[in-house]
């Protein structure tokens, strides 16, 4: 993600930035980013004509193409999709996925998704982490190199950015809702501020998470959430 930020004045169309090794990861929220050898750690820097609202609805276009690239090496029916950012592989973290923008006028000037995914290994140092990571490899998918998964990824996102533009976010979120983790279920939405407990009902036109409640529905547009 710097090393987007840092080429981004140069970069003319989207652009993938793969990392060998990585010594400064980041998560959501400035939480350190662990990366063994491995893994795939890459970042797609684009300058979409969207507004940062519009940009950040590009989360669930990333979790989307991770479902679709990941469900080549291992069987779809193990994986699932935790709201907003992160891909489940038999109940455990395999992929997370970290959006950064940058602008000041109605459209974002860039955007950079950034991908981390364990394909081999999982990161050790890893305590009290409510969805444990797992890595593809463990949960008995195929040996895949980076970057050989990073094609893959790369032709799943460009599937995606193509759906956005003929139908629209209606099929992105109705595609990420199909694969959503608990949906119907109770789970718990952590905001920092406070606890919201409910059953999850849907993700609404925005993106954000409707639970509901003992008082009706509450949309929250960011949180951890627990189950």
């Amino acid at each position: 993600m710097a090393e987007a930020a840092r080429r981004v004045a140069t970069i003319d169309r989207p652009t993938w930035i793969m990392a060998h090794e990585q010594t400064a990861g980041r998560g959501r929220r400035g939480r350190a980013w662990i990366a063994p050898h491995g893994n795939l750690n890459a970042t797609l820097v684009f300058r979409p004509q969207a507004t940062p609202a519009e940009a950040a609805k590009r989360s669930f276009m990333a979790a989307n193409a991770l479902y679709a690239a990941l469900s080549i090496y291992v069987p779809s029916e193990k994986l699932s999709l935790k709201w907003p950012n992160d891909v489940l592989l038999s109940g455990g973290k395999v992929a997370g996925i970290l959006l950064e923008s940058s602008g000041q006028g109605r459209f974002v000037d860039w955007l950079a998704i950034g991908f981390g995914v364990n394909l081999a290994q999982v990161p050790d140092r890893v305590a009290g982490a409510g969805f444990p990571p797992i890595s593809l490899k463990a949960a008995g998918g195929w040996d895949v190199e980076p970057l050989d998964f990073l094609a893959t990824l790369a032709d799943a996102y460009a599937t995606q950015e193509d759906k956005l533009a003929h139908l629209g976010f209606a099929r992105i979120r109705q595609d990420w809702l199909r694969h959503a983790a608990r949906l119907g279920e109770v789970i718990t939405a952590r905001t920092g501020k406070q606890d919201i407990t409910g059953i999850f009902d849907s993700i609404d036109v925005d993106g954000n998470l409707v639970l509901i409640t003992g008082t009706g529905p509450c949309a929250i547009s960011a949180a951890d959430v627990f189950f």
